[in-house]
This record gives C-alpha cells, structure tokens and sequence, in this order.
C-alpha cells in the first residue's frame, strides 16, 4: 500500500491561510491533492492538520482526514519528519509501505515527478525528493556589509569561469518519499542514501512570502499557456 501524507497546518505567518487560499481558482492544498489522485500511484491520500477549516475544504478536495495533528507538532518549529512520522504511526501503516510526503504549496508538482520518485525509492534510496540547481553558481556567493560593501565569500573562485564551477542543487520543496519505518524512525532526509529527483527551474518555486506567491501565480498562468 502507497500512502501520500499532504502536511497543511493552520498557523501560517507570512501568508496566512496559505494552505487553502485561492489560487487560481482552487485552493492551494486541492492542487496537491489533485495531482496525488491523478497520478494513479497512491492507495491513501491523507491530509495531516490541526484546522478544521482545512480538514473541511481537503475533505471536499477528495483527500481523506482521519485524524487531527496534535498542537506539539504544529507550530513555528515543528519538523516535516516528526510530522509524517507521526501520521504514520497513526494510520498503522507498514513499515515497508512507500509514504510520500507532498507538501501542500505544490500547484508544480507532476505525476511523472512522482513516478521517479517513487522508482528512486523501489531502487534503494532512503529518500527520494525533488531537488533542482541554483540559478546562479554559489560559489560566486557575495557578502554585503551594513555599509553596503560586497566581497566574495570565497575569493578564490573569482577567476574560475562558470561554466567550470560545479553545480549546485537545493531542495525543490515539493516532495519527499521514503518508507513508513524510515520516517518512523527519524532518519534525516539528506542523509546517507538520499537521492534527487531532478526538476527544471521553471516548475520550481518555494512558496514562503507574498513575493512568492505572486511569482507563483504569474508562472502558473505562464505554465497553463
């Protein structure tokens, strides 16, 4: 059995409401759900909050709720592992099913994303997730004084032509699949094993600030065309 856990706790800061605000004419977490149950990969698709304004609208969004978090794990500083861990152990899951935690700020996310993952998963990894590169090479990095003055983090690259830098790659904020008894157990996700899935840029936007959000919404009317 293939689980999705869809992460979605009320207590959002910089954008409030995120989870279920209005984008693009469904809320934000219906696209997640929508493409969990689209892609065909998944038996459950579980929404794990502490709100029932969100437990409704998911519930109306065809994702199943069966349980509300607990308030330890749903503030400021609770940690996606601890969050899917739990949702695990409170659906009894196997520890031998493959859990995918689809975050629910991701109207980017595509099913073929999904299958790769899920494959990088079946082939051994510990975790399998969305990663893409840096736009700009990291080793050009520049410090900014409160003065305003800039210098190089590392100096040494100065005269290094980019195209011989080595890329860089971070985390897309999208996906992240592992088994139940590798969430259970707390294994950090970018430990030994981990792998990524590789994204374009162009489907990549972590959704944290109202800036966000509108390039967001910009790119997804782009995308649509």
């Amino acid at each position: 059995m293939s689980i999705c856990v869809i992460p979605a706790r009320g207590g959002s800061k910089r954008i409030p409401r995120k989870n279920i605000r209005d984008f693009h004419g469904r809320p934000m977490i219906g696209w997640s759900i929508a493409a969990a149950r689209e892609c065909g990969l998944f038996d459950r698709i579980v929404v794990s909050t502490d709100d029932d304004g969100i437990a409704a609208i998911a519930r109306a969004q065809g994702a199943e709720v069966p349980f509300l978090r607990p308030a330890d794990l749903s503030n400021d500083h609770a940690a996606t592992v601890p969050v899917i861990a739990h949702a695990v152990d409170a659906l009894g899951v196997a520890d031998d099913a493959p859990v995918c935690c689809l975050y629910a700020t991701a109207p980017f996310v595509q099913a073929a994303d999904l299958a790769e993952g899920l494959r990088l998963l079946h082939a051994g990894a510990s975790y399998a997730m969305a990663v893409t590169e840096f736009a700009y090479p990291i080793q050009r990095a520049l410090r900014r004084g409160a003065d305003g003055a800039v210098s190089m983090m590392d100096a040494a690259q100065m005269q290094v032509r980019s195209q011989d830098l080595e890329p860089a790659w971070h985390d897309a904020g999208q996906f992240y699949w592992a088994k139940a008894a590798t969430w259970g157990a707390g294994v950090p996700v970018f430990g030994a094993g981990a792998r990524g899935v590789a994204l374009p840029t162009s489907r990549v936007v972590d959704i944290d600030t109202p800036d966000d959000w509108i390039r967001a919404e910009a790119l997804f009317q782009v995308l649509q065309k």
